[in-house]
């Protein structure tokens, strides 16, 4: 019997957890970042849990999001910024979501429009772990699933004649029961990118950083995650 898309997404999530907690061990005063999304939030309620079971304790969380901060101050997770001197600007973990992953772990990331924080604090951590269903496994990136680039407002057009000249078209994201485009948390614009064909996702995303204007890119290439991936035939694939 196969399992759903959420199915999976809640399996990946749920083994990626009791795998980096090492089966039920108990773990205190962990620094853990967060992540945003429809894949995220099923490994933070799953941390949820571990918490109440008293497997885990203490443990200090950094939220990619509004989104995932109101998700957590409703579950009772103690939140903290990178900042704070309890963090001091290293997390021992990092969970999150991914838009895309290709065979060599290199991602898309921003679909919530968050990357910029996502990027923040996977790069700030020992540990980064991805969970997916396997609709996000691809052979390339940048051909289905549409780059978020994370713009300053008044680059816009400057911004999208140089993505243009990388092959890219470009759409800005417009909101939903909003009028006007989508506001980051930071308070900037997002441009979704679209090639014909898959790009080398480690030179793109080099490229478009180079770009004046350009707040984040949502190709994740420079920091290799553990995956977990889920597949409709119930197993969790582990890479690597």
């Amino acid at each position: 019997m196969e399992i759903s898309k959420d199915e999976q997404k809640v399996l990946a999530a749920k083994t990626a957890v009791d795998t980096l907690f090492e089966n039920g061990s108990i773990f205190s005063g962990m620094k853990i970042g967060l992540g945003t999304g429809s894949t995220a939030l099923p490994a933070i309620s799953r941390i949820c849990e571990l918490i109440n079971a008293k497997k885990i304790t203490n443990i200090k969380a950094v939220p990619t999001s509004l989104q995932t901060a109101t998700f957590c101050e409703k579950n009772g997770i103690h939140l903290f910024s990178l900042n704070s001197k309890e963090i001091d600007g290293v997390l021992d973990l990092t969970i999150d979501g991914a838009d895309e992953i290709d065979g060599e772990n290199n991602l898309i990331k921003g679909g919530g429009a968050a990357l910029l924080l996502e990027k923040i604090v996977a790069y700030s951590s020992k540990k980064y772990a991805i969970v997916a269903d396997e609709s996000k496994s691809v052979s390339s990136l940048g051909s289905r699933f549409p780059l978020p680039v994370e713009i300053i407002g008044e680059a816009k057009r400057s911004v999208e004649k140089r993505l243009e000249k990388l092959g890219a078209t470009c759409t800005l994201r417009e909101g939903v029961k909003k009028c006007g485009p989508v506001i980051t948390d930071n308070g900037n614009q997002i441009l979704d990118c679209l090639w014909k064909s898959g790009v080398d996702a480690r030179k793109m995303e080099e490229e478009i950083k180079k770009i004046p204007g350009v707040v984040e890119v949502g190709f994740f290439t420079f920091l290799r995650p553990t995956a977990f991936i889920a597949h409709k035939d119930g197993s969790v694939e582990k890479r690597p």
